[in-house]
């Protein structure tokens, strides 16, 4: 244990670093790390589990930065104990090709655990990687062994108090006792704009109590034996989640910007900067590491890898006891799938009569369920109608840890977050479901999915206007615009079983978020001949064509029937015409051209898209002299086929339009 001489040294190398690597940017947030740095650097060296020579150690600990724009506060302990982050890169922050960009980033920096700095998603994600921790000791028989007691140490800040997903993540994390969170609030009472009392006045230890949160204030949270005393207290479970409330000074050191908004977010400027580091004791000099201060990681990081090593041994002898549950960890940590997973969801597929995709949806699940024990997750209190309870198996509950489902509560924007989390920890592919216009509510959870290629999988059921009576509030027209927006994310939207389990496979051996897009309405099944032409892994395929084709009609989802419907009645009338099934415009958009063009043949500028949504993008496919059916307005509420008629859904209307196109 080093001295409180040593520790404060050592903390403030850690606020110039990062004052310094801010000011060489021109840009940045200095206060935080600053502010921060005494909690920051006690945890890394006294208290959390790590092994900085091997930082994807399953036994490790993790560290969320919750407060993303305090970044450098990140790459200063990144770099002082030895996880690969060169003083160069420090020299580097913010700019082109770095590892140190502005805000941390999940798989561009070693030791970066989360990608964070919109406010409270890394508090959120956190809770995700709490659950997934304790589900994984508790299936693969780890609990109790001290192998697998991680603890999910978050620092967060006023700002993330202020945003409502800490709101849902922590009433969640309190009601599933999730014991293994410790975060460290930065109450520093400043942002942008001046004093938080401006907008922010409630009583967050109040709150989190209320939340079932144990909660530990820390008054100065500026001095190392407060600090050491909080974390010390933190890391024995009382049962509960835990808050440390510590009051911090935003730019601690800087003599004439501490506990300041000037030094929120903006350099300190040179002046300061210098007048900071006399104020410290530090010299001069730029990127100024004392030679004492690495000693002293050095030989902390030394004993990090022997508890390590020790804990390695101890894994070995559980593998060796535990062949079985060994094996199933090694699955989930690999997420493995058995290579015959497609036919296996085909042959499970329900094909006898019409089913809502949500209903195939929801029964091609329990097979990949039982095919992959990485594949878990829940609903918003949604669960009946979106189908995705697993039969037979529990629920995770502070009772039972292994329950394979999950009651995310009506909270769609935390539960996108936390499932986040969960497939962050790296031993789940989580899915998680709600009706497809709440989907609204989960917009930055997905956006960062895809930021992060997580392999998360989006279950968003009644997916048009043939919700019907619950009216225009409930029916989605933009929202496949939107997902369909986000760049790598895959929007797929199956027209009927078997397309359901070709788009269960791909979401489930997808290195990126998938959303299917599903109905709540009944869908006729393709024709036995037609099943095995599906190749939903090209995006579009053709369904049904002639010779000579004149016309080509490409439907999604419900309307590949009103597609296949509407092209029997044209060729009655003398038309040739071939019918395009297109479930997934990013998968298309991803095959050569030579295949996009022999589905969407370039001479057949007579093209028609039909989808019960937003017809936003569609001339991507049709052309400029194609016609794209849609809804441009929002539904209403009455009986879906009252609605069918009235929005123009029927072979008539469809073919009615064409004419008036077409001119035939």
């Amino acid at each position: 244990m080093a001295n409180e001489k040593m520790m404060r040294l050592a903390a403030d190398t850690v606020r110039l670093l990062s004052a310094d690597a801010i000011q060489k940017a021109k840009s940045g947030h200095p206060g935080m790390p600053m502010g921060c740095a005494d909690f920051a650097f006690d945890l890394w060296f006294n208290h959390m589990k790590h092994n900085p020579k091997n930082p994807a150690w399953l036994g490790r600990d993790r560290f969320v930065l919750s407060a993303g724009h305090g970044s450098m506060l990140l790459y200063s302990l990144l770099h002082l104990f030895g996880y690969g982050l060169p003083m160069d890169e420090l020299k580097q922050f913010r700019q082109w090709d770095s590892k140190t960009p502005g805000h941390p980033e999940f798989g561009h920096t070693t030791g970066v655990e989360v990608t964070t700095g919109p406010l409270g998603t890394g508090f959120a994600s956190g809770v995700g990687m709490a659950v997934a921790s304790k589900y994984t000791a508790a299936v693969c028989g780890l609990e109790g062994t001290g192998l697998l007691d991680s603890k999910i140490y978050i620092i967060s800040g006023d700002g993330c108090m202020m945003e409502g997903i800490t709101h849902e993540a922590a009433s969640f994390a309190g009601h599933q006792k999730l014991d293994n969170i410790v975060v460290f609030y930065d109450s520093n009472m400043i942002s942008i704009e001046g004093s938080t009392e401006i907008a922010f006045t409630e009583d967050v230890a109040k709150r989190f109590e209320a939340y079932n949160w144990r909660v530990i204030k820390c008054a100065n949270a500026n001095d190392y034996a407060q600090v050491d005393a909080a974390l010390t207290e933190a890391r024995k479970s009382d049962g509960r989640p835990t808050l440390i409330i510590g009051s911090t000074t935003i730019g601690f050191g800087a003599p004439n910007k501490a506990g300041k908004a000037s030094s929120h977010g903006e350099p300190l400027g040179i002046e300061e900067l210098a007048a900071a580091k006399k104020a410290l004791g530090f010299p001069e000099q730029d990127f100024y590491v004392p030679q004492e201060v690495r000693d002293m990681i050095d030989a902390r990081v030394a004993e990090l890898e022997k508890e390590a090593a020790a804990w390695d041994v101890k894994f070995q002898q559980f593998v060796e006891a535990n062949p079985d549950k060994a094996a199933l960890l090694s699955k989930m940590m690999n997420r493995e799938t058995p290579a015959n997973l497609l036919e296996e969801l085909i042959a499970a597929a329900p094909v006898e009569k019409p089913v809502a995709t949500r209903a195939s949806s929801g029964t091609i699940l329990q097979k990949a369920a039982s095919l992959v024990p990485a594949l878990y997750g829940g609903a918003a209190d949604l669960a009946p109608s979106t189908k995705t309870d697993l039969k037979g198996v529990p629920f995770f509950s502070p009772e039972n840890r292994a329950g394979r489902n999950f009651h995310f509560g009506v909270r769609e924007l935390g539960m996108g977050f936390i499932a986040n989390g969960m497939a962050l920890y790296g031993a789940a592919i989580a899915y998680s479901s709600t009706f497809f216009v709440f989907s609204d509510f989960m917009k930055p959870a997905i956006r960062l999915a895809a930021l992060q290629k997580l392999p998360v999988i989006y279950v968003f059921t009644h997916d048009s206007f043939f919700v019907g009576e619950d009216g225009p509030t409930h029916e989605p027209v933009e929202q496949l615009a939107m997902l369909r927006s986000i760049p790598g994310m895959t929007v797929i939207r199956p027209a009927e079983a078997i397309e359901c389990a070709h788009a269960w496979n791909h979401a489930i051996t997808a290195n990126a978020p998938v959303a299917l897009i599903l109905t709540r309405q009944d869908l006729r099944p393709l024709c036995e001949c037609t099943r095995k032409k599906v190749q939903l892994d090209k995006g579009a395929y053709v369904v049904s064509c002639e010779e000579g084709f004149e016309y080509l009609l490409i439907g999604t989802g419900s309307e590949l029937n009103l597609a296949l419907d509407t092209a029997e009645e044209l060729r009655k009338m003398g038309k040739k015409v071939r019918v395009v099934s297109m479930p997934s415009w990013e998968l298309f958009l991803k095959q050569d051209k030579a295949y996009r063009d022999s589905v969407l043949p370039p001479e057949c500028r007579k093209r028609v898209s039909i989808e019960a949504g937003s017809t936003f993008g569609w001339e991507k496919f049709v052309g400029d002299e194609g016609l794209a059916i849609g809804l441009d307005h929002f539904g209403a509420s009455a009986p879906y086929k009252v609605l069918t008629e009235k929005f123009g859904f029927t072979v008539p209307a469809v073919i009615e339009k064409m004419k008036a196109h077409f001119k035939f």
